[in-house]
């Protein structure tokens, strides 16, 4: 009979053997990955170098101004520097007891500021950032060098404006990109569930690493969502109508009716070509597309062609002409109709504008009313995108796609994300590749990972002309022989913008619509972002809206005097346009005889995956 002493010998033997055995094959899946890592890598097709950051002369300036600073007043420069060493010094001086002794004690926990902050980062949401003497001295020295970074920065003074500017948001991505949590080694999340995966979980994210390598050409772009879980037609973009038309540029999707009922005059959404349309149809109970129909209006939504190099010379008078007036067109004879209304988000809706001003030229009043979602037209004040929208940038744009002959799709996405770092390259790299998750079932991440290309010849005439030259809204726009301004848009109009839209802020989309020659102009603010704003169904009760009819006096004191009405606006809008929509008629069914259904809703055209 065995001893106890006999029984945990083997039970440890055993114990030992499985670990052995485990460990030995966790060391070949990390070998496999590795070659097939080296392989993904070899594919790269990457984006021209200067895209990976700001010119040199921007730090060059930076440096000269702060020498300049320190000749002419040596003593202020001092004075900084010596309060940062000597935090630093008496910071590791305190770390040291805190190691002697094992845990953070009262007199070294962090100050009700520091404790603040930790408790409003979520990076630092894991209580051993403070409890733990390593993880809390490494916590501490971050923001220690991180407020000796924000405050040099601050202290250059020279500079223009534009390059202040840029100088602050490229030290907060140096900032940011050196958190410890961006590191295996200094990340105690990670480490614990390293420790309690027995090392599986870094197996699992080198393995989605490689994935997401292979995915993309060898281009890092981490996976935000799970895109096995998502199918076109199934389980979004749902709704139910037919592609009655399509060209090189576009598919035009006309939906099934849902009432018996439909306002004669239609409406079209003309959706960013930058993404994907099914923004407004990702499932039933957000669909704007769905909500309008029931409604009682006969809905038409162009899809977007996603271009590859073939296209690389379609430019924005393409887009207007075969996109835009080509939609008008067709949607007239299907609905034997001599006008529409229409809606552009985003670029879209800054197109429809140079459309809306084209169609004046020529004396076109195909367009009963317009909407505009976050649709900026004036770009006198380039936001959050300042940093990217200067010479150094464009000019890499202009050598990438005179190389690809399209803008690929990763290159805008890396740019979007880098204006949310934290939330959507490095929290999402951390949990997959650290801590070997796999990406969420979420719709919307989903649909942010779908993007698509854009020719090269309409990309340059954006940036240039739009962005940079902010000619539409100044010396005027040449696009088809006709000279286009802002002032040339006359048609009623209604601008849905969103209180915290990072990519079109409604300050600057309000002094668009303030130049607009329309006399019948409602402007509007929803709470919440560029997405979220708009996607906003009633049924929700979530997120309320602002309006004021005033529309002469700033964006600061327009909000002022605003009412703020609970609920989604989608009502007060709906009211809006139903009296831009005529009588009502029985209810049409997709197409015509000369518009045959050619494909079911969602169509061919937004299935095609972006270039990398």
């Amino acid at each position: 009979m065995a001893t106890d002493q006999e029984t945990d010998t083997h039970s440890r033997d055993e114990n030992r053997t499985e670990a052995l055995d485990k460990m030995a094959a966790n060391l070949a899946r990390v070998e496999e990955l590795s070659q097939r890592l080296v392989q993904a890598l070899s594919s790269k097709n990457p984006a021209n170098p200067t895209l990976n950051g700001p010119s040199q002369d921007l730090f060059a300036k930076a440096a000269t101004s702060l020498w300049a600073e320190a000749v002419e007043n040596p003593g202020r420069m001092y004075e900084s520097q010596l309060e940062y060493w000597g935090k630093s010094v008496r910071h590791f001086m305190d770390a040291q007891q805190m190691l002697l002794s094992g845990a953070a004690s009262a007199d070294d926990a962090p100050s009700k500021d520091e404790s603040e902050q930790t408790l409003t980062d979520k990076r630092f949401s894991n209580p051993m950032w403070s409890t733990h003497p390593y993880f809390s001295y490494i916590r501490q020295q971050y923001q220690l060098n991180a407020d000796a970074i924000a405050q040099a920065v601050a202290e250059v003074d020279d500079l223009e404006p534009k390059e202040q500017r840029r100088l602050r948001y490229f030290s907060q991505q140096i900032i940011d990109m050196m958190c410890p949590t961006n590191f295996l080694g200094t990340n105690p999340d990670a480490l614990e569930r390293a420790v309690e995966t027995e090392g599986e979980s870094l197996v699992k994210g080198l393995e989605n690493l490689v994935s997401d390598l292979e995915a993309n050409n060898g281009e890092l772009i981490v996976r935000l969502a799970d895109e096995a879980a998502f199918e076109l037609g199934k389980n979004i973009a749902t709704s139910p109508g037919e592609v009655v038309f399509r060209n090189r540029i576009m598919e035009l999707i006309q939906y099934a009716p849902v009432t018996e009922q439909v306002h004669a005059i239609p409406l079209i959404i003309f959706p960013p070509w930058i993404n994907k349309f099914y923004i407004l149809d990702l499932k039933a109970q957000n669909s704007l597309i769905k909500w309008i129909t029931e409604q009682g209006y006969t809905l038409f939504v162009v899809s977007w062609l996603n271009p590859d190099v073939s296209h690389a010379e379609i430019g924005m008078e393409d887009y207007i002409e075969e996109g835009y007036l080509t939609a008008f067109k067709e949607v007239k004879a299907i609905t034997k109709q001599k006008q529409v209304n229409a809606i552009g988000y985003c670029i879209a809706g800054t197109t429809l504008c140079l459309t809306l001003a084209l169609m004046k030229a020529r004396g076109d009043k195909s367009v009963k009313s317009a909407t505009l979602f976050t649709a900026l037209t004036d770009f006198s004040e380039q936001g959050e995108f300042t940093p990217f929208l200067q010479d150094d940038f464009i000019d890499g744009i202009e050598v990438e796609v005179a190389q690809q002959g399209i803008l690929r799709s990763f290159i805008m996405g890396r740019t979007m994300s880098f204006l949310r770092s934290n939330d959507l390259i490095y929290t999402p790299a951390i949990r997959s590749y650290m801590m070997g998750e796999s990406p969420p079932a979420f719709d919307l991440l989903y649909w942010n990972g779908d993007g698509a290309n854009l020719p090269g010849r309409m990309a340059m005439q954006y940036l240039r002309g739009l962005c940079q030259k902010n000619a539409f809204a100044e010396d005027g726009f040449e696009l088809l022989g006709t000279r286009l301004h802002l002032s040339d848009v006359d048609v009623p109009l209604m601008a849905i913008t969103c209180e915290t839209d990072h990519i079109a802020a409604w300050k600057d989309c309000y002094r668009g619509v303030q130049q607009m020659g329309s006399k019948d102009r409602t402007f509007v603010v929803s709470q919440s972002g560029h997405i979220a704003g708009i996607v906003n169904p009633p049924s929700k009760k979530k997120y309320d809206h602002y309006t004021n009819d005033d529309l002469d006096v700033s964006p600061d004191d327009w909000m002022a005097a605003a009412t703020r009405h609970e609920g989604s606006w989608w009502p007060r809008w709906e009211a809006w346009l139903s009296k831009k929509s005529g009588k009502k008629i029985t209810a049409r069914q997709p197409g015509d005889s000369s518009h045959p259904s050619l494909a079911p809703a969602p169509g061919t055209y937004v299935r095609v995956k972006a270039s990398r």
